[in-house]
């Protein structure tokens, strides 16, 4: 005998500290409690650390404190169907809110809204669009303790050659491919194109610019969690970390960002005239680039893409169309001037990478800052341009102790970020890899 058809639901979404998504299945019989506001979850749910830890130790926001709840409020306008459901279940963002109505210091969705009304005093509008690249892997990475890529990628165990713009790769996962795009569009995301990247089973989902920052990161982290849905529906994994093969390329989430005034103009064109405004507000993204990376950069794992000759940058420079640069300036005229950043890893949490790059924005805006010379082609930056760091403890440090981190992300979150991660770098510095036995333990 048959089975009743699952019922649908809504699913009610708390984005946490690493851009994970947390929240509660209600039965759409019940849906009315979403939208009066009254589910709860305890607040410390957004103070989690990577392995679901409240570290009430450390951050105090948790026992020793009763463990207090906080109201989810719902966004309407993220309210999109869930594809991989039953039937007419539906998804919806929520920000966390104390019980006075105030938005949680810790929510990632309430920290960018509040740079945002910085600009919206000035009477400028971020535009923004993201680039993902991500893996698509076999699902035994359980049973095997390490990720593959698909078979259809393979030859006799080996990855098939690199795969950049390979339209073959393309159709070896099409089925999958076009499910991600089949989804996106019923979740009406702005998706644009895909491409196959160089690493075997990686490809790149373009999200179409948006004048609202705030629903682009929303397009970022539903897309992340298709391409999740995606694979799992083709017996196959995602993934977004950053570098999760040591011979094949990392992963990047490359972020295009304009600004314009309340008459639509583009404020960083520089179409008749030096681009004063856009090489300040390049300088400003520079300027804050290390004290921020620790957003770029949010893993242990995520600084293993930093590495010399590749296309994620080592050096703080910028340059006019140049793709091995940290800044890359697509146009620096007409209604398309914009920037584009090139640092953060797809293990990025998209509301504080946003919060990051507009707060820097925001400083060259109101600033006039120099870049320094632009980085040509062929050419490497001058000797004393500053580095990124590969240093997962001192990316801890330089966010910790920088006044632009607490201005732009609030001191409250900055100590309880830093201190999180802080445990998290300490945890991977003490733990002696598998490379540890191999090479020290035979000759030392």
């Amino acid at each position: 005998m048959a089975s009743d058809p699952a019922p649908p639901r809504i699913e009610i979404l708390l984005v946490g500290m690493n851009g994970d998504l947390r929240g509660k299945q209600i039965p759409l019989t019940a849906e009315k409690k979403v939208w009066d506001g009254t589910v709860r979850l305890p607040s410390s749910t957004q103070s989690l650390d990577i392995w679901g830890y409240d570290n009430d130790e450390i951050t105090g926001l948790s026992m020793s404190i009763g463990d207090p709840d906080g109201l989810c409020i719902p966004d309407t306008r993220s309210l999109a169907p869930m594809p991989w459901a039953p039937e007419g279940s539906k998804q919806v963002l929520s920000t966390m809110h104390e019980f006075d109505g105030t938005p949680s210091f810790m929510d990632p969705r309430a920290i960018l809204a509040a740079l945002l009304k910085r600009f919206d005093k000035r009477g400028l509008t971020p535009v923004v669009a993201t680039e993902l690249e991500f893996y698509v892997v076999q699902d035994d990475w359980r049973e095997t303790g390490r990720p593959r890529p698909p078979a259809s990628l393979m030859y006799r165990g080996e990855p098939n050659g690199f795969q950049l713009y390979d339209m073959s790769a393309v159709d070896a996962l099409d089925d999958y491919l076009q499910t991600v795009r089949s989804w996106a569009k019923v979740q009406d995301l702005p998706a644009d194109a895909t491409t196959a990247e160089f690493g075997p089973g990686q490809f790149e989902i373009n999200l179409l610019h948006r004048a609202d920052a705030l629903a682009a990161a929303d397009d970022c982290i539903y897309l992340k969690r298709i391409a999740e849905q995606a694979a799992k529906k083709h017996g196959l994994k995602s993934t977004c970390m950053a570098k999760p093969y040591a011979d094949h390329a990392g992963s990047g989430l490359h972020v295009h960002a304009s600004i314009i005034d309340r008459d639509g103009n583009n404020v960083l064109d520089a179409r008749g005239g030096d681009p004063v405004r856009l090489k300040s507000v390049c300088a400003g993204m520079l300027k804050t680039m290390r004290d921020a990376q620790l957003i770029f950069a949010p893993f242990a794992n995520s600084y293993r893409r930093f590495q010399p000759d590749s296309f994620a940058p080592v050096d703080i420079d910028w340059g006019y169309g140049h793709r091995g640069t940290a800044v890359r300036i697509p146009d620096a005229q007409g209604p398309a001037a914009r920037i584009e950043h090139r640092v953060a890893g797809a293990d990025v949490n998209p509301y504080l990478l946003l919060t990051a790059i507009l707060g820097g924005m925001l400083l060259g805006l109101d600033e006039v800052l120099d870049p320094g010379p632009a980085t040509e082609p062929g050419k490497k930056p001058p000797a004393d341009t500053r580095k990124l760091t590969h240093d997962f403890l001192t990316a801890v440090e330089d966010f910790s102790a920088s006044p632009f981190i607490a201005d732009i992300f609030g001191a409250r979150y900055q100590k309880l970020y830093g201190d999180t991660k802080r445990k998290e770098a300490i945890t991977y510095l003490r733990t002696v890899s598998d490379f540890d036995y191999r090479t020290y333990l035979p000759r030392i």
